[in-house]
């Protein structure tokens, strides 16, 4: 199996079964769920997964263990309340054939039907044309090679995805393919449409004007 998909976990019992099963719909791949210390049946709703690893709590962490167990010349690291688009992994096997492409993810589409959005999925997809900037519902994909190489994730509680991306956007090109990654509304739903975005653009220029994120994890509501 050529992709190797890392799901970082916490408390996703609920939701975490269904995820592998579509993921294995997708035709072969190899599934890593890396679990942050679920106390909600996680680790057991997770038994069909190819394998299932205790690590460290935090996103950062759990994906760089995830991926010191992956075989996959693909990494593709995805949320558990995040799908692909069927046709999606062999998308992007064929996207990294092209040398001058270091990185890439997939056009977001958060599943809830009011127009605004469709105003998040369009910034987020101009945010990575424009800026390079990757997020974690986005579907980052990468050679498992380059990951070794770059040293993985860096060690933070908050924006680990995006200081990954400042990191290699000056190496090649970063790719946003036309098949879709359906994204849970669930973190807008909760605290707001407006509220959330606005949330998010604040918090990313604040960590871009110098202010760690570790320190501005607080700030953001995130299952994980």
């Amino acid at each position: 199996m050529s992709v190797s998909v890392i799901i970082p976990t916490l408390n996703e019992a609920s939701i975490i079964a269904e995820a592998i099963r579509t993921l294995r719909r997708q035709g072969p791949c190899q599934i890593i769920v890396a679990d942050g210390g679920s106390t909600d049946g996680t680790i057991e709703a997770a038994r069909e997964a190819d394998r299932v690893l205790a690590a460290p709590r935090g996103r950062a962490a759990q994906m760089n263990a995830g991926a010191g167990c992956a075989t996959g010349g693909t990494l593709l690291f995805l949320h558990a309340d995040c799908s692909l688009e069927e046709g999606a992994l062999a998308a992007a096997e064929r996207c990294l054939i092209d040398p001058s492409v270091v990185a890439g993810c997939f056009h977001m589409h958060v599943q809830a039907s009011a127009w605004l959005y469709r105003t998040v999925d369009w910034c987020a997809t101009a945010r990575v044309r424009l800026f390079g900037l990757i997020y974690g519902d986005q579907g980052l994909f990468v050679r498992r090679s380059d990951f070794v190489n770059w040293g993985g994730f860096p060690e933070l509680r908050f924006m680990e995805d995006v200081f990954l991306s400042k990191k290699i956007r000056r190496l090649g090109r970063i790719a946003v393919l036309r098949e879709r990654i359906l994204v849970s509304p669930r973190r807008w739903q909760k605290n707001g449409i407006v509220r959330q975005t606005l949330r998010n653009w604040l918090l990313t220029g604040l960590a871009a004007a110098g202010v760690h994120p570790d320190k501005l994890a607080r700030f953001y509501f995130r299952p994980l």
